[in-house]
């Protein structure tokens, strides 16, 4: 029985543990959808105000109260409803490519490179236009996961060669 080194042990439970914080994420996100279908922007609003009243009172000025409040009362059916689609689309997709790739389905590691690599293209945009920490962190998470991602591919790929030759030798 051939053993890996114990590098190889702690990138492979690294990349596993990743994509179970992908496909959480990707849950979080249909749940999301799921919300925005049900929840008029008027609620949204509603409930934003409530959450963010108590601090507002003690400080009229603190900015992630006062963005919230701003987001909120912009928010319209048509804003929802893509925000729901995108979210359903994207959590939806995210789910199958993290479970395939668990699974070991090899075509799925260069659609979850693919996919992931779209996402940090149009992260690095928003990064550009309004900068955000959160977003920073998101994408280097994302970055992460495409070498890892890749690098597990590769992986894959040369196993199923070297096994290839012998199960054609010995068929």
């Amino acid at each position: 029985m051939e053993t890996k080194p114990a590098e190889t042990t702690l990138l492979d439970r690294t990349f596993r543990v990743s994509l179970i914080l992908k496909g959480l994420d990707g849950v979080l996100e249909l749940i999301g959808g799921v919300l925005l279908l049900l929840v008029t922007p008027q609620q949204i609003g509603d409930l934003v105000h409530f959450l963010t009243q108590h601090e507002l009172a003690q400080d009229p000025h603190d900015f992630l109260a006062n963005s919230l409040v701003h987001l909120s009362s912009n928010l319209s059916g048509s804003a929802t409803l893509f925000g729901a689609i995108y979210l359903l689309l994207h959590g939806l997709v995210k789910i199958v490519l993290v479970w395939a790739v668990l699974k070991d389905k090899l075509w799925a590691y260069p659609w979850m490179i693919a996919f992931l690599l779209v996402f940090i293209v149009y992260q690095s945009y928003r990064i550009v236009v309004a900068f955000s920490w959160g977003l920073v962190l998101l994408t280097a998470f994302d970055i992460f996961i495409v070498w890892i991602t890749a690098r597990e591919y590769r992986l894959h790929r040369a196993r199923n060669q070297q096994a290839s030759p012998t199960t054609r030798q010995g068929g």
